[in-house]
């Protein structure tokens, strides 16, 4: 089995060079690389690039969005699973290695694996990814072992077959893109898998400033993706939303009840021993409980926005685009 790694770039030379630093280091050499510069301004790949060390296919194209560039490269690869990361992912050498084996040990069409932070990342990253993977603020759905939701692969790690790509179609140019395209695969009854050992480092967003406004965008594309697909909205999903409420609640009623900001305070003890334990480092779990605030309030506060005005109010997306969207999900793009 050939595998096609995906990966759309924009403006992101330095992290493409450490992602095909890693990718130069695999023990499994079975797989090709395309890169799709989707418009950008600084070319990923130098002029003096060694590319005869890796099977590198590169293109460009003007800038259409990170979907439209990770299906101008579907078109264009020659594996018979694809592989999806993001540009700022480095990749263990033993990834292939072991995406292989357990498609060998329990084949799956779809696939997705958990991210980590890599020893080189700075602490605010390492607090982020903390905060990105921790069950007391995700609830466990971005790919941890225990999670309040069915699993949902994500595009800085995760694949699928030639096969589903040829009856479900590429990815819709949305936000939560990779929710959608997890859904429209389980939808055409294929099988989607967790597989733990398979994992990436991802760099994620250098600043918090960047991580709220990603998030609040996340928060957002939630409502969008209940619109899309009816009734798959959890509560997990509301929690950021209860959070922000309830915080801002609690901050306020202390002013007449000054007992109540501790119900706050427990929780946020919680969050940065939890981070003491999963780091080992008492300034990444204080960043941590920062960071936790900040996507619970992002996330929480987007999908409150976008609650009241495509739900509340009725300012979705009309009937007739509804239907041409959820006849899409069946038929390709």
């Amino acid at each position: 089995m050939k595998f096609s790694i995906i990966v759309p770039v924009y403006n992101r030379p330095e992290e493409v060079a450490d992602l095909l630093a890693s990718l130069k280091t695999q023990t499994d050499k079975g797989f090709e690389i395309i890169l799709v510069e989707d418009g950008s301004t600084i070319p990923c790949i130098p002029e003096n690039y060694d590319a005869g060390v890796l099977d590198l296919k590169y293109y460009t194209k003007s800038n259409e969005g990170r979907s439209i560039a990770r299906n101008y490269g579907l078109e264009r690869a020659e594996g018979d699973y694809f592989i999806f990361v993001d540009s700022d992912c480095i990749l263990p050498s033993d990834y292939i290695e072991s995406l292989r084996t357990s498609l060998q040990r329990d084949y799956s069409d779809c696939f997705g694996g958990p991210d980590a932070a890599h020893e080189s990342f700075s602490n605010t990253q390492k607090a982020i990814n903390y905060s990105m993977t921790s069950f007391l603020t995700t609830g466990g759905i971005r790919g941890g072992k225990v999670s309040m939701e069915k699993f949902t692969p994500r595009t800085f790690n995760m694949g699928f077959s030639r096969e589903v790509y040829e009856k479900t179609g590429g990815f819709r140019e949305m936000f939560s893109e990779d929710i959608d395209m997890s859904m429209r695969i389980r939808n055409n009854g294929f099988r989607l898998t967790l597989y733990p050992e398979v994992k990436v480092y991802h760099k994620r967003r250098v600043d918090f400033k960047k991580f709220w406004k990603q998030v609040h965008v996340f928060g957002q594309s939630r409502i969008t993706l209940e619109l899309l697909y009816p009734g798959s909205m959890k509560l997990v999903h509301w929690l950021p939303a209860v959070f922000t409420v309830g915080a801002v609640g609690l901050l306020i009623g202390s002013i007449w009840v000054h007992w109540l900001w501790i119900l706050l305070a427990v929780y946020l003890l919680a969050l940065w021993i939890g981070g003491l334990l999963s780091t080992r480092s008492v300034d990444i779990a204080t960043r941590g409980v920062v960071a936790g605030v900040v996507q619970l309030t992002g996330y929480g506060t987007g999908f409150l926005k976008a609650y009241v005005s495509k739900i509340l109010l009725g300012k979705g997306r009309d009937e007739a685009k509804e239907k041409e969207i959820r006849k899409g999900k069946n038929e390709g793009l």
